[in-house]
């Protein structure tokens, strides 16, 4: 799975896309050992931006998993009605040569997305690197999900390790990602 999140990554990278990788991988990045089943991805939602990230990953090969055309991903108004209308708030992705493997995209930025880009860090993986928010904001981002709460305990030890105590943490979660 991780030469598959590899190539995802690598894509990106090469198509200039300004993304930050979240969920478990981002753990795993950051240091903490723990099982994934995907990648899941922020991307900047400023059209060129989602546009470069969906022709990337179009040229590896992936589909949505929704019967819906990818290129419409690159339009806010058709976002924001998939999660009116359907509940979508991840466009998820699978390719038939990655067998059991998905990308998840964000149908909205959950933060501020520059102030956590400008944050982020470059992350080594394999030949390339991931763009990974910091370990402080991906404790809020977690915390405001309500999801993989369990990660957390983890990642205050190594961002205290770290001496990233003072990061400053994402400046604004979406009030549909607080927990409920």
């Amino acid at each position: 799975m991780l030469v598959f999140i590899e190539e995802v990554v690598s894509a990106l990278n090469q198509a200039d896309v300004r993304y930050l990788v979240v969920g478990g991988v981002a753990v795993l990045l950051h240091g903490h050992l723990r099982p994934i089943v995907g990648l899941d991805l922020v991307v900047q939602l400023e059209p060129q931006n989602a546009g470069r990230a969906i022709g990337a990953l179009g040229a590896l090969g992936f589909k949505p998993r929704v019967p819906l055309a990818a290129t419409a991903f690159v339009d806010a108004a058709a976002r924001r009605r998939w999660a009116r209308d359907k509940g979508l708030t991840v466009l998820s992705f699978w390719s038939p040569s990655r067998a059991g493997f998905e990308v998840g995209l964000a149908a909205e930025e959950p933060f501020e997305f520059d102030a956590a880009f400008n944050r982020a860090h470059k992350l080594p993986l394999g030949a390339t690197f991931a763009q990974v928010p910091s370990i402080t904001d991906l404790i809020t981002l977690r915390r405001a999900a309500g999801k993989d709460l369990e990660d957390i305990p983890a990642l205050e030890a190594l961002r205290d390790s770290q001496g990233q105590r003072d990061a400053p943490p994402v400046a604004k979660i979406r009030d549909r990602f607080s927990p409920r």
